[in-house]
């Protein structure tokens, strides 16, 4: 009988569906995302900082090569691309992004402004002396559980004994599936005297740590300027906190005024520095902060120096409150403490990590003072055989020399089992039957060498026993007696703190709202440039008077309008994006612009512009507009006047665009060209004036596939002809027909 059908089972798919994506989830969530609160490692990092450990790259060994660490890693404990375990190395031993470095890398690490690392072919690493002291010191000690590696090959540590709380200290970040964690860095002279406060009293507030953790302590500096919302951000896990640049102010040549940044928010490091110096170059080029003349970064291994040169009387109070406003020189670090406690995600107050991690300090102490008790105690038992085994040597000698196999021997020094050993006499044999060692101790005499039974390597036993004695002690009384090992603790802690504190980096401030003199723009008449490759630049009217013929030459659109006017750009798609004039940077002649990209919407890649005008210009005129479907209208300016960036300029049918955007500028007519060579000459008044969210009229009667290739609009004063298809075509010369007609065929 087949029985296959036994072995299908059957279920709604999206159960299926729903459990996996759960699996899936909480996978990404605790096994690659967030830290656990208990050694506030990622499981990369922890395997990472684990394989280095096993390959031996200790603090006082020379580096090797990261390659060799990344591919150790990959292939014993983390089953996932190099690039990531890569990653994580070199993050570990960035000193900009880390409150402490946990790596020790030799070789091109990146830079804070963005560079990346080398490849792990050409860089070095070994760990920090902080690392082993801190995270791995005890790991041999079997204080923390290890579990099988992905292909139970190996074992690898299910959390590493950290005697910091470096979720606290180094901060973390990442994103899971539906949440993110993001902690900032903090002071570890700070952390190990709050841990100290609670480990003392237990029932201190997160409130009550603040006196000891003022606040977030970023490694580039900076200053938190919302210490107010610290205590809110602090019980609940959740919070935003603004940081800033530190500036200041020097005097430079001629005069001039210097506004140096010396240290940077945590959030511009990488891609950032350079986008705050366009920003300021930005704000200089749009006359937002007309005092700025340059900007250069002098920054080098000595620290941050981002210059910008003013001009002489230049108020630094208001230009700094401006680059805090316009530019990432103020930025906010959204606080979310997420973390992995219990093998679960949650968010936690201070106190609660704090606090997650002094019980985890208790149960690694407890674990590793039973362990060294359990050693102690065997130590002790064999100390005790051996000073028994030297007062009776002779018989231990003779029970030897008369002993058959080891097993007899054993069994005489346990038990006192005599059959079968030869002895020199019954008095021996007597003797020898009352030994009563234990089977450690019995394997400890026999393994014993004769230079012990020396009379100072005795006196030396002797001492050593009333050492291990003193130990197990001292083990007991520290199991025993919980304010025994909390002062063991404290003590620890002091020596961590003495070792490797260091003092705070980053200020804290209430800082009032930032206050702007709004400087009132002078009125000026400028040229917009716009060339055909999509690049805008202002020029100077007396340049362009100068320069008019090359200017009108190198460019698609140049018109005259006023520095607090908009620019248009109307779209074959359809849409109109608008430009403020004071965005668009004022160059030179020969200075190339901006792509219009940059300052609007606008897609060159996706969109072709039509028609380019000053935003006071189109308001006062009549548009034209005409599609490849055949639709024409007219839309008054005032349909065009809008606050928003970007609008629909006109209502287009699917699969149609936009061929003709034109002011009518009382042109008379109109002549639309076909693809199939029809051409068609009626009114300008024939169309309709409709609103923007109109579709148009038929302008031309189209057959089949045929669509309108070219609009003009003409008027009757001047003479007006086209190339078409090898000769010319006179416009002014095509009969006038009505509107909506299929017009007249050329060959």
């Amino acid at each position: 009988m087949d029985r296959s059908e036994d072995r299908i089972i059957r279920t709604d798919y999206s159960e299926i569906m729903q459990k996996n994506y759960i699996d899936y989830a909480m996978s990404v969530i605790v096994s690659r995302a967030l830290p656990d609160v208990r050694d506030g490692l990622k499981p990369v990092q922890r395997r990472v900082l684990y394989d280095m450990w096993q390959l031996g790259t200790r603090y006082d060994r020379p580096y090797r090569k990261s390659a060799r660490i990344v591919g150790d890693t990959m292939g014993k404990y983390h089953p996932h691309g190099d690039s990531s375990i890569y990653d994580s190395l070199v993050v570990m031993a960035q000193a900009f992004k880390k409150g402490r470095t946990l790596v020790d890398g030799h070789g091109n690490f990146g830079s804070i402004e963005g560079d990346g690392a080398a490849a792990m072919r050409y860089t070095e690493a070994r760990l920090e002396k902080f690392t082993q002291d801190v995270f791995l010191s005890d790991l041999d000690k079997d204080i923390v559980d290890f579990i099988p590696n992905f292909d139970e090959t190996e074992q690898e540590p299910s959390v590493l004994p950290a005697r910091l709380p470096n979720v606290l200290i180094n901060g973390s970040d990442g994103i899971a599936v539906g949440m993110a964690t993001s902690i900032p860095p903090h002071n570890l002279s700070e952390v190990i005297d709050a841990v100290k406060a609670f480990i003392r009293d237990d029932s201190v507030t997160s409130e009550d740590l603040m006196q000891y953790v003022k606040g977030p302590d970023f490694p580039t500096g900076g200053i938190v300027v919302n210490e107010r919302d610290l205590k809110e951000i602090y019980e609940t896990g959740q919070g935003r906190i603004r940081i800033r640049g530190k500036v200041e102010i020097e005097k430079g040549k001629n005069g001039h005024v210097l506004v140096v940044v010396t240290e940077l928010p945590y959030t511009m490091i990488g891609a950032g520095i350079g986008k705050f110096m366009s920003d300021v170059a930005q704000l200089a080029e749009t006359r937002q902060a007309p005092e700025i003349i340059d900007i250069s970064n002098q920054s080098s291994k000595e620290g941050i120096r981002i210059v910008i040169e003013c001009k002489k009387g230049t108020d630094t109070e208001n230009l700094c409150n401006l680059l805090y406003k316009k530019t990432r020189l103020e930025d906010t670090f959204g606080v979310n403490m997420l973390v992995v406690s219990g093998g679960r995600p949650e968010t936690m107050s201070l106190k609660q990590i704090i606090e997650a991690h002094v019980d985890f300090q208790f149960e690694i102490a407890d674990r590793k003072y039973e362990n060294l008790l359990t050693r102690e105690l065997e130590k002790k038992e064999i100390e005790e055989g051996l000073i028994r085994a030297v007062d009776v040597i002779d018989l231990i000698i003779e029970i030897l020399r008369g002993s058959k196999n080891r097993k007899m021997a054993v069994d005489c020094l346990v038990m006192g089992r005599t059959e079968g050993i030869r002895f020199k006499s019954e008095e021996s044999r007597r003797d020898a039957g009352m030994l009563m060692f234990t089977e450690r101790q019995a394997n400890a005499i026999l393994d014993m060498r004769l230079v012990k039974l020396i009379g100072l390597e005795i006196d030396a036993l002797r001492k050593e026993y009333a050492e291990t004695q003193k130990k197990i002690a001292l083990y007991q009384k520290l199991l025993d007696d919980h304010e025994e090992m909390a002062s063991l603790l404290i003590s620890e802690l002091d020596e961590m703190k003495k070792a490797y504190g260091t003092g705070r980096r980053t200020a804290l401030e209430n800082a009032g709202e930032i206050i702007i003199e709004e400087k009132k723009i002078e009125e000026e008449e400028v040229v917009f440039c716009l060339d055909r490759f999509g690049y805008a630049k202002i020029l100077d009217v007396s340049v362009y008077e100068k320069n008019k013929e090359a200017a009108d030459a190198d460019n698609k659109y140049v018109f005259r309008v006023m520095n607090t006017d908009k620019v248009c750009l109307f779209s074959d798609i359809g849409k109109m994006h608008t430009i403020k004039v004071l965005d668009v940077p004022r160059k030179k002649l020969r200075e190339k612009g901006i792509p219009v990209d940059n300052l609007s919407n606008f897609e060159t890649a996706r969109e072709e512009l039509l028609y380019a005008a000053p935003l006071a210009e189109v308001q006062k005129s009549e548009l034209f507009f005409a599609t490849e479907k055949g639709f024409v209208k007219r839309t008054g300016g005032a349909e065009f006047v809008s606050s928003v960036r970007t609008i629909q300029s006109t209502k287009l049918q699917e699969g149609d665009r936009l061929i003709l955007v034109s002011p009518d500028d009382q042109l008379e007519f109109c002549v639309l060209i076909s693809h199939e060579g029809y051409f068609l000459k009626f009114a300008v008044s024939e169309a309709s004036e409709l609103k923007k969210t109109a579709v148009g009229v038929k302008g031309m009667a189209l057959s089949g596939s045929d669509r309108i290739e070219r609009a003009y609009l003409i008027g009757s004063a001047h003479e007006f002809s086209v190339d078409y298809r090898g000769g010319k075509v006179f416009m002014n010369r095509l009969k006038l027909a009505k509107r909506g007609g299929k017009g007249t065929k050329k060959k």
